[in-house]
Protein backbone atom coordinates (compact mmCIF):
# COMPACT_ATOMS: atom_id res chain seq x y z
CA UNK A 1 0.00 0.00 0.00
CA UNK A 2 1.21 3.59 -0.66
CA UNK A 3 1.09 6.56 1.17
CA UNK A 4 -1.04 10.12 0.17
CA UNK A 5 2.36 11.75 -0.65
CA UNK A 6 3.14 8.99 -3.29
CA UNK A 7 -0.18 9.44 -4.83
CA UNK A 8 0.61 13.35 -4.97
CA UNK A 9 3.70 12.64 -6.44
CA UNK A 10 2.43 10.10 -9.16
CA UNK A 11 -0.49 13.13 -9.90
CA UNK A 12 2.38 15.71 -10.34
CA UNK A 13 3.81 13.03 -13.08
CA UNK A 14 0.97 12.18 -14.93
CA UNK A 15 0.05 16.18 -14.96
CA UNK A 16 -1.09 17.34 -18.53
CA UNK A 17 -0.45 13.25 -20.01
CA UNK A 18 -3.07 11.75 -21.99
CA UNK A 19 -6.24 10.92 -20.17
CA UNK A 20 -5.28 6.82 -19.96
CA UNK A 21 -2.63 7.63 -17.55
CA UNK A 22 -5.13 8.19 -15.39
CA UNK A 23 -4.73 4.15 -15.10
CA UNK A 24 -1.78 4.30 -13.14
CA UNK A 25 -3.88 5.70 -10.24
CA UNK A 26 -5.54 2.55 -8.92
CA UNK A 27 -4.23 1.02 -6.00
CA UNK A 28 -4.61 1.64 -2.32
CA UNK A 29 -2.97 4.77 -0.81
CA UNK A 30 -3.11 5.62 3.28
CA UNK A 31 -5.03 9.39 4.38
CA UNK A 32 -4.83 10.53 8.10
CA UNK A 33 -7.75 8.49 9.57
CA UNK A 34 -8.54 5.95 6.32
CA UNK A 35 -7.29 4.06 3.69
CA UNK A 36 -8.38 5.54 -0.04
CA UNK A 37 -8.76 3.18 -2.76
CA UNK A 38 -9.06 3.99 -5.95
CA UNK A 39 -11.00 0.83 -7.68
CA UNK A 40 -11.88 1.92 -11.55
CA UNK A 41 -10.21 4.78 -13.67
CA UNK A 42 -12.88 6.29 -16.24
CA UNK A 43 -11.35 5.54 -19.86
CA UNK A 44 -12.18 9.43 -20.78
CA UNK A 45 -13.81 12.34 -19.02
CA UNK A 46 -17.56 11.79 -20.91
CA UNK A 47 -16.93 8.60 -19.96
CA UNK A 48 -19.06 6.89 -16.32
CA UNK A 49 -17.05 8.17 -13.61
CA UNK A 50 -14.40 6.62 -11.75
CA UNK A 51 -15.29 4.48 -9.05
CA UNK A 52 -13.71 5.35 -4.88
CA UNK A 53 -13.81 3.51 -1.82
CA UNK A 54 -12.37 4.89 1.79
CA UNK A 55 -12.24 2.15 4.28
CA UNK A 56 -12.16 2.95 7.95
CA UNK A 57 -11.35 1.02 11.28
CA UNK A 58 -14.01 0.50 13.44
CA UNK A 59 -11.39 1.55 16.09
CA UNK A 60 -11.08 5.28 14.63
CA UNK A 61 -14.92 5.89 13.65
CA UNK A 62 -16.17 4.85 17.06
CA UNK A 63 -19.63 3.85 16.65
CA UNK A 64 -20.70 2.24 19.35
CA UNK A 65 -21.48 -1.98 18.86
CA UNK A 66 -25.12 -1.46 19.73
CA UNK A 67 -25.85 0.73 16.59
CA UNK A 68 -24.96 -2.02 14.25
CA UNK A 69 -25.28 -5.54 16.19
CA UNK A 70 -28.06 -6.29 14.35
CA UNK A 71 -28.74 -6.19 10.57
CA UNK A 72 -31.93 -4.32 10.50
CA UNK A 73 -30.03 -1.56 12.48
CA UNK A 74 -26.73 -1.29 10.44
CA UNK A 75 -29.19 -0.77 7.42
CA UNK A 76 -30.51 2.15 8.91
CA UNK A 77 -27.09 3.22 10.36
CA UNK A 78 -25.47 2.79 6.95
CA UNK A 79 -28.34 4.74 4.84
CA UNK A 80 -27.92 7.33 7.59
CA UNK A 81 -24.82 7.99 6.96
CA UNK A 82 -25.04 7.90 2.96
CA UNK A 83 -27.59 10.67 3.62
CA UNK A 84 -24.90 12.79 5.63
CA UNK A 85 -22.00 12.13 3.02
CA UNK A 86 -24.33 13.08 0.05
CA UNK A 87 -25.28 16.34 1.46
CA UNK A 88 -21.97 17.08 2.38
CA UNK A 89 -20.42 16.19 -1.19
CA UNK A 90 -23.27 18.23 -2.60
CA UNK A 91 -20.99 21.24 -1.63
CA UNK A 92 -17.86 20.21 -3.57
CA UNK A 93 -19.41 18.42 -6.66
CA UNK A 94 -18.31 20.08 -9.86
CA UNK A 95 -16.29 22.68 -8.19
CA UNK A 96 -13.17 21.21 -9.77
CA UNK A 97 -13.45 21.84 -12.85
CA UNK A 98 -12.77 20.53 -16.59
CA UNK A 99 -14.21 18.83 -19.83
CA UNK A 100 -17.39 16.41 -19.18
CA UNK A 101 -17.49 14.92 -16.10
CA UNK A 102 -14.74 16.60 -14.41
CA UNK A 103 -15.24 17.35 -11.11
CA UNK A 104 -18.21 15.39 -10.13
CA UNK A 105 -18.29 14.03 -6.64
CA UNK A 106 -21.28 11.76 -6.18
CA UNK A 107 -22.58 8.77 -3.67
CA UNK A 108 -26.10 6.79 -3.74
CA UNK A 109 -28.97 8.81 -3.37
CA UNK A 110 -31.32 7.45 -0.91
CA UNK A 111 -35.03 8.07 -1.30
CA UNK A 112 -37.74 7.47 1.32
CA UNK A 113 -37.27 3.48 1.62
CA UNK A 114 -34.65 2.68 3.75
CA UNK A 115 -31.71 -0.03 1.64
CA UNK A 116 -29.24 -1.74 1.86
CA UNK A 117 -26.76 -0.46 -0.24
CA UNK A 118 -23.37 -0.65 -1.18
CA UNK A 119 -22.51 2.91 -0.56
CA UNK A 120 -21.66 2.14 3.00
CA UNK A 121 -21.02 -0.76 4.96
CA UNK A 122 -20.25 -1.67 8.01
CA UNK A 123 -18.59 -5.04 9.22
CA UNK A 124 -20.50 -6.25 12.25
CA UNK A 125 -17.59 -8.19 13.80
CA UNK A 126 -15.47 -4.69 14.57
CA UNK A 127 -16.85 -1.93 13.03
CA UNK A 128 -14.87 -1.17 9.89
CA UNK A 129 -16.53 0.71 7.22
CA UNK A 130 -16.69 0.71 3.85
CA UNK A 131 -17.62 3.91 1.78
CA UNK A 132 -18.10 4.19 -1.56
CA UNK A 133 -18.04 7.53 -4.42
CA UNK A 134 -18.11 8.31 -7.75
CA UNK A 135 -15.27 10.75 -8.90
CA UNK A 136 -15.29 12.64 -12.76
CA UNK A 137 -11.27 12.82 -12.92
CA UNK A 138 -10.67 16.21 -14.23
CA UNK A 139 -9.39 17.13 -18.02
CA UNK A 140 -8.99 19.50 -20.02
CA UNK A 141 -10.42 18.17 -23.16
CA UNK A 142 -8.75 14.54 -23.05
CA UNK A 143 -5.53 16.15 -21.58
CA UNK A 144 -5.29 15.56 -17.77
CA UNK A 145 -5.40 18.03 -14.91
CA UNK A 146 -3.98 16.64 -11.93
CA UNK A 147 -4.16 19.78 -9.62
CA UNK A 148 -8.23 19.31 -10.00
CA UNK A 149 -7.98 16.21 -8.98
CA UNK A 150 -6.02 17.03 -6.22
CA UNK A 151 -7.85 19.31 -4.90
CA UNK A 152 -10.76 16.97 -4.45
CA UNK A 153 -8.53 14.10 -3.28
CA UNK A 154 -6.59 16.12 -0.51
CA UNK A 155 -8.87 18.73 0.26
CA UNK A 156 -12.59 17.84 -0.93
CA UNK A 157 -12.43 14.61 0.11
CA UNK A 158 -11.10 14.41 3.50
CA UNK A 159 -13.67 17.41 4.78
CA UNK A 160 -16.40 15.58 3.99
CA UNK A 161 -15.07 11.88 5.60
CA UNK A 162 -14.27 14.24 8.54
CA UNK A 163 -17.45 15.46 8.81
CA UNK A 164 -19.50 12.51 8.55
CA UNK A 165 -18.39 9.12 9.36
CA UNK A 166 -16.65 9.50 12.96
CA UNK A 167 -19.57 8.86 15.67
CA UNK A 168 -17.65 11.63 17.83
CA UNK A 169 -18.79 14.62 15.63
CA UNK A 170 -22.43 13.28 14.89
CA UNK A 171 -25.48 14.37 16.27
CA UNK A 172 -25.79 11.36 18.64
CA UNK A 173 -29.59 12.01 19.56
CA UNK A 174 -30.32 11.82 15.47
CA UNK A 175 -28.41 8.48 15.49
CA UNK A 176 -30.53 7.22 18.38
CA UNK A 177 -33.68 8.28 16.82
CA UNK A 178 -32.60 6.43 13.49
CA UNK A 179 -31.76 3.16 15.30
CA UNK A 180 -35.08 3.27 17.36
CA UNK A 181 -36.94 3.89 14.67
CA UNK A 182 -35.07 0.62 12.86
CA UNK A 183 -35.61 -1.24 15.92
CA UNK A 184 -39.27 -0.20 16.50
CA UNK A 185 -40.35 -1.61 12.94
CA UNK A 186 -38.46 -4.91 13.01
CA UNK A 187 -40.73 -5.28 16.18
CA UNK A 188 -43.88 -4.68 14.37
CA UNK A 189 -42.75 -6.63 11.57
CA UNK A 190 -42.04 -9.75 13.71
CA UNK A 191 -45.37 -9.16 15.53
CA UNK A 192 -47.08 -9.23 12.26
CA UNK A 193 -47.72 -13.23 12.12
CA UNK A 194 -48.21 -13.40 15.96
CA UNK A 195 -51.02 -11.50 15.72
CA UNK A 196 -52.46 -13.19 12.55
CA UNK A 197 -52.06 -10.12 10.25
CA UNK A 198 -51.04 -9.56 6.77
CA UNK A 199 -50.01 -5.23 7.43
CA UNK A 200 -50.18 -2.76 9.77
CA UNK A 201 -51.28 0.64 8.94
CA UNK A 202 -50.49 3.06 12.37
CA UNK A 203 -53.14 5.96 13.02
CA UNK A 204 -51.43 9.21 11.92
CA UNK A 205 -49.84 8.09 9.29
CA UNK A 206 -49.52 10.14 6.06
CA UNK A 207 -50.06 8.37 2.70
CA UNK A 208 -50.46 10.72 0.12
CA UNK A 209 -47.51 12.10 -1.78
CA UNK A 210 -46.73 15.42 -2.55
CA UNK A 211 -47.24 14.63 -6.09
CA UNK A 212 -46.77 12.13 -9.20
CA UNK A 213 -43.45 12.68 -9.34
CA UNK A 214 -42.35 13.33 -5.70
CA UNK A 215 -42.50 10.16 -3.00
CA UNK A 216 -42.30 13.10 -0.12
CA UNK A 217 -45.55 13.34 2.26
CA UNK A 218 -48.31 15.82 1.24
CA UNK A 219 -48.82 18.38 3.27
CA UNK A 220 -51.96 18.53 5.25
CA UNK A 221 -53.18 15.70 3.94
CA UNK A 222 -55.91 13.53 5.72
CA UNK A 223 -54.06 11.59 8.67
CA UNK A 224 -54.82 8.01 8.75
CA UNK A 225 -56.98 6.58 11.01
CA UNK A 226 -58.50 3.02 11.68
CA UNK A 227 -62.17 1.95 12.04
CA UNK A 228 -63.12 1.33 15.96
CA UNK A 229 -63.65 -2.27 14.67
CA UNK A 230 -60.21 -3.02 12.75
CA UNK A 231 -57.98 -1.03 15.43
CA UNK A 232 -55.33 -3.24 16.86
CA UNK A 233 -52.44 -2.24 19.78
CA UNK A 234 -48.84 -3.36 19.37
CA UNK A 235 -46.08 -2.40 21.30
CA UNK A 236 -42.91 -1.28 20.58
CA UNK A 237 -39.60 -0.88 22.71
CA UNK A 238 -39.52 2.43 21.79
CA UNK A 239 -42.91 4.66 20.15
CA UNK A 240 -44.62 2.81 23.45
CA UNK A 241 -48.17 1.58 21.91
CA UNK A 242 -49.13 1.99 18.56
CA UNK A 243 -52.55 2.13 17.36
CA UNK A 244 -53.78 1.63 14.13
CA UNK A 245 -55.53 -0.80 11.73
CA UNK A 246 -54.66 -4.13 11.43
CA UNK A 247 -55.28 -6.32 8.24
CA UNK A 248 -56.10 -9.74 8.83
CA UNK A 249 -54.55 -12.67 6.92
CA UNK A 250 -57.01 -14.01 4.41
CA UNK A 251 -59.38 -11.77 2.01
CA UNK A 252 -59.34 -8.32 2.42
CA UNK A 253 -61.59 -5.69 0.06
CA UNK A 254 -60.58 -2.37 -0.25
CA UNK A 255 -63.53 -0.28 -1.80
CA UNK A 256 -64.90 3.05 -2.58
CA UNK A 257 -65.25 5.67 -5.11
CA UNK A 258 -62.54 7.36 -7.12
CA UNK A 259 -59.83 9.46 -5.63
CA UNK A 260 -60.48 8.40 -2.13
CA UNK A 261 -57.87 6.70 -1.75
CA UNK A 262 -58.06 3.17 -2.35
CA UNK A 263 -55.24 2.85 -4.60
CA UNK A 264 -53.18 5.51 -2.12
CA UNK A 265 -53.62 2.71 0.69
CA UNK A 266 -52.45 -0.27 -1.86
CA UNK A 267 -49.49 1.33 -2.80
CA UNK A 268 -48.74 2.47 0.88
CA UNK A 269 -49.09 -1.42 1.46
CA UNK A 270 -47.19 -2.49 -1.18
CA UNK A 271 -43.98 -0.38 -0.66
CA UNK A 272 -44.37 -1.32 2.98
CA UNK A 273 -42.32 -4.58 2.52
CA UNK A 274 -39.50 -1.48 3.25
CA UNK A 275 -38.72 0.62 5.78
CA UNK A 276 -39.22 3.98 6.18
CA UNK A 277 -36.81 6.86 7.17
CA UNK A 278 -38.53 9.23 9.32
CA UNK A 279 -40.62 11.94 8.27
CA UNK A 280 -42.02 10.10 5.45
CA UNK A 281 -45.45 9.35 7.16
CA UNK A 282 -45.50 5.50 6.24
CA UNK A 283 -42.82 4.64 8.76
CA UNK A 284 -45.32 2.64 10.58
CA UNK A 285 -47.03 1.18 7.11
CA UNK A 286 -45.43 -2.67 7.78
CA UNK A 287 -46.81 -4.89 5.31
CA UNK A 288 -45.63 -9.01 5.01
CA UNK A 289 -42.29 -8.64 3.45
CA UNK A 290 -42.77 -11.58 0.94
CA UNK A 291 -46.02 -9.35 -0.39
CA UNK A 292 -46.02 -9.17 -4.21
CA UNK A 293 -48.37 -6.71 -6.09
CA UNK A 294 -49.54 -8.34 -9.10
CA UNK A 295 -50.65 -7.20 -12.60
CA UNK A 296 -51.49 -8.12 -15.41
CA UNK A 297 -48.85 -7.75 -18.17
CA UNK A 298 -49.67 -7.88 -21.76
CA UNK A 299 -46.41 -9.05 -24.04
CA UNK A 300 -44.11 -10.51 -21.09
CA UNK A 301 -42.34 -13.91 -21.86
CA UNK A 302 -43.40 -17.14 -19.81
CA UNK A 303 -41.23 -20.00 -19.20
CA UNK A 304 -42.47 -23.41 -17.99
CA UNK A 305 -44.71 -22.05 -15.68
CA UNK A 306 -47.82 -24.33 -14.44
CA UNK A 307 -50.40 -21.94 -14.80
CA UNK A 308 -53.21 -24.72 -15.09
CA UNK A 309 -54.38 -23.70 -11.38
CA UNK A 310 -56.18 -21.10 -13.42
CA UNK A 311 -56.01 -21.97 -17.68
CA UNK A 312 -56.58 -25.18 -18.64
CA UNK A 313 -57.86 -26.86 -22.08
CA UNK A 314 -56.52 -23.85 -24.50
CA UNK A 315 -57.93 -24.49 -28.12
CA UNK A 316 -54.35 -24.62 -29.21
CA UNK A 317 -53.58 -27.29 -26.90
CA UNK A 318 -51.06 -25.63 -25.39
CA UNK A 319 -49.51 -26.97 -22.24
CA UNK A 320 -50.62 -25.27 -19.27
CA UNK A 321 -48.61 -27.11 -16.50
CA UNK A 322 -45.62 -26.15 -18.23
CA UNK A 323 -46.72 -23.04 -19.75
CA UNK A 324 -44.51 -21.31 -22.73
CA UNK A 325 -44.67 -17.91 -24.67
CA UNK A 326 -42.87 -15.10 -25.98
CA UNK A 327 -46.03 -12.83 -26.13
CA UNK A 328 -48.59 -13.36 -23.25
CA UNK A 329 -52.19 -12.05 -22.96
CA UNK A 330 -53.14 -10.15 -20.23
CA UNK A 331 -55.09 -13.28 -18.18
CA UNK A 332 -52.24 -15.36 -18.81
CA UNK A 333 -49.54 -12.80 -17.70
CA UNK A 334 -52.06 -12.69 -14.35
CA UNK A 335 -51.93 -16.07 -13.74
CA UNK A 336 -48.06 -16.42 -14.68
CA UNK A 337 -47.59 -13.35 -12.12
CA UNK A 338 -49.02 -15.03 -9.29
CA UNK A 339 -48.09 -18.39 -9.52
CA UNK A 340 -43.83 -17.13 -9.77
CA UNK A 341 -44.85 -15.02 -6.67
CA UNK A 342 -46.12 -18.32 -4.99
CA UNK A 343 -43.03 -19.94 -6.29
CA UNK A 344 -40.68 -16.68 -4.82
CA UNK A 345 -42.39 -17.29 -1.59
CA UNK A 346 -45.15 -14.52 -1.13
CA UNK A 347 -47.81 -15.06 1.45
CA UNK A 348 -49.37 -11.96 0.55
CA UNK A 349 -50.87 -10.73 -2.80
CA UNK A 350 -51.70 -6.73 -3.58
CA UNK A 351 -54.10 -6.95 -6.30
CA UNK A 352 -55.81 -3.61 -7.75
CA UNK A 353 -58.73 -4.15 -10.74
CA UNK A 354 -57.49 -1.29 -12.74
CA UNK A 355 -54.11 -3.12 -13.86
CA UNK A 356 -56.16 -6.46 -13.81
CA UNK A 357 -57.30 -8.37 -16.47
CA UNK A 358 -61.07 -8.74 -16.42
CA UNK A 359 -61.52 -12.10 -17.30
CA UNK A 360 -58.71 -13.65 -15.03
CA UNK A 361 -59.96 -11.48 -11.77
CA UNK A 362 -64.12 -12.74 -12.66
CA UNK A 363 -66.96 -13.69 -14.84
CA UNK A 364 -70.33 -12.62 -14.44
CA UNK A 365 -73.79 -14.62 -14.57
CA UNK A 366 -74.40 -12.90 -17.80
CA UNK A 367 -71.39 -14.13 -19.58
CA UNK A 368 -71.26 -17.80 -17.50
CA UNK A 369 -74.98 -18.62 -18.99
CA UNK A 370 -73.66 -17.41 -22.62
CA UNK A 371 -70.50 -18.97 -22.60
CA UNK A 372 -70.50 -22.55 -20.97
CA UNK A 373 -67.97 -23.20 -18.68
CA UNK A 374 -66.81 -26.03 -20.51
CA UNK A 375 -65.91 -23.45 -23.61
CA UNK A 376 -63.82 -21.28 -21.16
CA UNK A 377 -60.40 -22.04 -20.28
CA UNK A 378 -59.81 -19.95 -17.51
CA UNK A 379 -60.82 -20.32 -13.63
CA UNK A 380 -61.17 -16.93 -12.48
CA UNK A 381 -58.84 -15.82 -9.40
CA UNK A 382 -62.49 -15.43 -7.58
CA UNK A 383 -62.81 -19.09 -7.61
CA UNK A 384 -59.26 -19.77 -6.16
CA UNK A 385 -58.61 -17.15 -3.95
CA UNK A 386 -59.79 -18.81 -1.09
CA UNK A 387 -58.46 -22.19 -1.66
CA UNK A 388 -55.03 -19.97 -2.15
CA UNK A 389 -55.24 -18.83 1.43
CA UNK A 390 -56.86 -22.35 2.92
CA UNK A 391 -54.86 -24.73 1.08
CA UNK A 392 -51.03 -22.55 0.58
CA UNK A 393 -51.82 -19.68 2.74
CA UNK A 394 -52.00 -17.03 0.68
CA UNK A 395 -53.64 -14.11 1.42
CA UNK A 396 -55.02 -11.08 -0.77
CA UNK A 397 -55.45 -7.64 -0.75
CA UNK A 398 -57.78 -6.11 -3.76
CA UNK A 399 -58.60 -3.21 -4.54
CA UNK A 400 -62.37 -3.08 -6.40
CA UNK A 401 -63.91 -0.11 -7.55
CA UNK A 402 -66.66 -1.31 -9.67
CA UNK A 403 -67.46 -5.04 -9.21
CA UNK A 404 -69.19 -6.18 -5.75
CA UNK A 405 -68.60 -9.78 -6.96
CA UNK A 406 -65.85 -10.47 -4.63
CA UNK A 407 -67.69 -9.18 -1.81
CA UNK A 408 -68.81 -12.57 -1.49
CA UNK A 409 -66.04 -14.55 -0.59
CA UNK A 410 -63.67 -11.41 0.95
CA UNK A 411 -63.13 -11.96 4.90
CA UNK A 412 -63.06 -8.10 5.27
CA UNK A 413 -64.22 -5.10 3.44
CA UNK A 414 -62.88 -1.35 3.80
CA UNK A 415 -64.58 1.19 2.20
CA UNK A 416 -61.98 4.30 1.23
CA UNK A 417 -64.32 7.71 2.18
CA UNK A 418 -62.09 10.93 1.28
CA UNK A 419 -58.74 9.05 2.88
CA UNK A 420 -60.91 7.56 5.73
CA UNK A 421 -61.24 4.04 6.19
CA UNK A 422 -64.56 2.62 6.89
CA UNK A 423 -65.25 -1.02 7.98
CA UNK A 424 -68.09 -2.15 5.78
CA UNK A 425 -67.84 -5.73 6.07
CA UNK A 426 -71.39 -6.16 7.64
CA UNK A 427 -73.07 -4.05 5.48
CA UNK A 428 -71.66 -5.27 2.08
CA UNK A 429 -71.81 -9.12 2.92
CA UNK A 430 -75.85 -8.44 3.57
CA UNK A 431 -76.20 -6.36 0.24
CA UNK A 432 -74.46 -9.52 -1.58
CA UNK A 433 -77.28 -11.49 -0.30
CA UNK A 434 -79.75 -10.04 -2.81
CA UNK A 435 -76.79 -10.77 -5.77
CA UNK A 436 -75.47 -14.81 -5.05
CA UNK A 437 -72.56 -15.50 -6.71
CA UNK A 438 -73.07 -18.06 -9.63
CA UNK A 439 -70.38 -20.32 -8.97
CA UNK A 440 -68.30 -22.09 -11.76
CA UNK A 441 -68.65 -25.94 -11.40
CA UNK A 442 -64.23 -25.81 -10.57
CA UNK A 443 -61.79 -27.66 -11.29
CA UNK A 444 -60.09 -29.54 -8.36
CA UNK A 445 -57.73 -27.29 -6.69
CA UNK A 446 -53.91 -28.42 -7.07
CA UNK A 447 -50.36 -26.89 -6.17
CA UNK A 448 -49.08 -25.74 -8.86
CA UNK A 449 -45.96 -27.27 -9.98
CA UNK A 450 -42.19 -25.62 -8.85
CA UNK A 451 -39.70 -27.97 -10.68
CA UNK A 452 -38.22 -25.51 -13.46
CA UNK A 453 -34.62 -25.67 -13.78
CA UNK A 454 -32.92 -22.86 -15.11
CA UNK A 455 -30.09 -24.14 -18.24
CA UNK A 456 -26.94 -21.94 -18.41
CA UNK A 457 -26.80 -19.37 -21.35
CA UNK A 458 -24.02 -20.21 -23.17
CA UNK A 459 -23.25 -16.79 -23.89
CA UNK A 460 -23.65 -16.01 -20.09
CA UNK A 461 -20.35 -18.14 -18.66
CA UNK A 462 -18.11 -16.57 -16.28
CA UNK A 463 -15.19 -17.56 -18.81
CA UNK A 464 -17.31 -15.71 -21.77
CA UNK A 465 -16.84 -11.61 -22.22
CA UNK A 466 -20.71 -10.01 -21.30
CA UNK A 467 -21.58 -6.76 -21.00
CA UNK A 468 -24.43 -5.70 -18.27
CA UNK A 469 -25.76 -2.43 -18.33
CA UNK A 470 -28.80 -0.88 -15.92
CA UNK A 471 -30.85 1.22 -17.62
CA UNK A 472 -32.46 3.28 -14.52
CA UNK A 473 -35.09 1.30 -12.56
CA UNK A 474 -36.99 -0.47 -15.31
CA UNK A 475 -34.79 -2.12 -17.89
CA UNK A 476 -31.14 -4.47 -17.66
CA UNK A 477 -29.37 -4.51 -20.84
CA UNK A 478 -27.34 -7.64 -21.35
CA UNK A 479 -25.45 -7.87 -24.47
CA UNK A 480 -28.06 -5.74 -26.38
CA UNK A 481 -30.50 -8.37 -24.73
CA UNK A 482 -32.98 -6.27 -22.58
CA UNK A 483 -34.95 -7.34 -19.71
CA UNK A 484 -38.26 -5.04 -18.98
CA UNK A 485 -39.03 -4.71 -15.21
CA UNK A 486 -41.51 -2.01 -15.84
CA UNK A 487 -44.01 -3.95 -14.36
CA UNK A 488 -42.04 -5.28 -11.30
CA UNK A 489 -43.73 -2.58 -9.58
CA UNK A 490 -41.84 -2.95 -6.01
CA UNK A 491 -38.53 -2.45 -7.30
CA UNK A 492 -38.28 0.80 -6.53
CA UNK A 493 -34.60 1.82 -6.81
CA UNK A 494 -32.47 1.66 -10.33
CA UNK A 495 -29.49 0.32 -7.60
CA UNK A 496 -31.72 -2.85 -6.90
CA UNK A 497 -32.07 -3.15 -10.60
CA UNK A 498 -28.01 -2.88 -11.21
CA UNK A 499 -28.00 -5.25 -8.58
CA UNK A 500 -30.51 -7.88 -10.42
CA UNK A 501 -28.14 -7.74 -13.49
CA UNK A 502 -25.07 -9.38 -11.13
CA UNK A 503 -27.46 -11.41 -9.80
CA UNK A 504 -28.25 -13.08 -12.93
CA UNK A 505 -24.95 -12.95 -14.30
CA UNK A 506 -23.68 -14.78 -11.06
CA UNK A 507 -26.28 -17.03 -11.32
CA UNK A 508 -25.53 -18.09 -15.24
CA UNK A 509 -21.94 -17.83 -14.22
CA UNK A 510 -21.88 -20.35 -11.35
CA UNK A 511 -25.02 -22.05 -10.31
CA UNK A 512 -27.09 -22.74 -13.45
CA UNK A 513 -26.98 -26.11 -15.32
CA UNK A 514 -26.01 -28.01 -12.17
CA UNK A 515 -30.15 -29.56 -12.55
CA UNK A 516 -30.86 -26.55 -9.05
CA UNK A 517 -34.69 -25.92 -9.82
CA UNK A 518 -34.82 -21.78 -9.60
CA UNK A 519 -35.94 -21.79 -5.91
CA UNK A 520 -32.37 -23.46 -4.79
CA UNK A 521 -30.75 -21.09 -7.39
CA UNK A 522 -32.20 -18.14 -5.58
CA UNK A 523 -31.94 -19.16 -2.00
CA UNK A 524 -28.36 -20.22 -2.32
CA UNK A 525 -27.66 -16.65 -3.69
CA UNK A 526 -29.42 -14.74 -0.66
CA UNK A 527 -27.44 -17.23 1.48
CA UNK A 528 -23.86 -16.24 -0.13
CA UNK A 529 -25.27 -12.15 -0.33
CA UNK A 530 -26.10 -12.57 3.60
CA UNK A 531 -22.82 -13.78 4.51
CA UNK A 532 -20.63 -11.53 2.08
CA UNK A 533 -22.73 -8.90 1.05
CA UNK A 534 -23.32 -8.27 -2.90
CA UNK A 535 -19.93 -8.50 -3.74
CA UNK A 536 -20.27 -12.25 -3.17
CA UNK A 537 -21.97 -11.70 -6.71
CA UNK A 538 -19.66 -9.16 -8.44
CA UNK A 539 -16.68 -11.85 -8.47
CA UNK A 540 -13.43 -10.55 -9.31
CA UNK A 541 -15.21 -6.91 -10.44
CA UNK A 542 -13.87 -3.83 -8.95
CA UNK A 543 -15.42 -2.70 -5.50
CA UNK A 544 -19.34 -1.61 -6.67
CA UNK A 545 -20.76 1.78 -4.88
CA UNK A 546 -23.77 1.43 -6.81
CA UNK A 547 -25.88 -1.25 -5.77
CA UNK A 548 -28.70 -1.77 -3.17
CA UNK A 549 -30.21 -5.34 -2.14
CA UNK A 550 -32.95 -6.71 -3.89
CA UNK A 551 -35.94 -8.75 -2.53
CA UNK A 552 -36.17 -12.39 -2.87
CA UNK A 553 -39.56 -11.87 -5.12
CA UNK A 554 -37.90 -9.22 -7.27
CA UNK A 555 -34.77 -11.33 -8.28
CA UNK A 556 -37.25 -14.59 -9.13
CA UNK A 557 -38.92 -11.63 -11.25
CA UNK A 558 -36.12 -10.67 -13.19
CA UNK A 559 -34.94 -14.57 -13.85
CA UNK A 560 -38.71 -15.12 -15.09
CA UNK A 561 -38.37 -11.53 -17.39
CA UNK A 562 -35.17 -12.63 -19.13
CA UNK A 563 -36.16 -13.52 -22.56
CA UNK A 564 -33.16 -15.50 -23.02
CA UNK A 565 -33.47 -17.92 -20.21
CA UNK A 566 -34.45 -21.51 -20.78
CA UNK A 567 -35.75 -23.74 -18.15
CA UNK A 568 -36.40 -27.18 -18.25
Amino acid sequence: MKTSIELKQILQQIDRKSYPAYKSLRGQYRFEGYTLSIDHVQGDPFAAPSKVSMLLKGSQTGFPQELYDARHKRIALQDYLIRLMEREIREFSFKAGGSGKSGLISISHCGQEVLERTACGINPAGGDMIVGIEIGFPANGRTINAGELEKILFDFLPKCVKKTLYYQVLNHRQITDVINLAVDQQVIREKLPEMGLAAFVSNGSVLPRESGVSERPMKGSVLFQSPESQEVTITVPHAGDMKGMGIRKGISLIIGGGYHGKSTLLRALELGVYNHRKGDGREFVITDDSAVKIRAEDGRSIKKADISLFIQNLPNKKDTASFETQDASGSTSQAANVVESIEAGTSLLLIDEDTSATNFMIRDELMQKVVHPNDEPITPFIERVRELYEQLGVSSIIVAGSSGTYFHVADTIIQMDHYVPRDVTEFAKKEAQNYPMVKVEGRPFHQPSFARVPLQNRELKKDQRVKMKAMGRDLIQINKKTIDLHSVEQLIDSEQTNALGYLLLYAQGELCGNNRTIQEIVGEILQRVERNGLSAVTGSRAYHSTLAVPRRQEIFACFNRYRELSFK
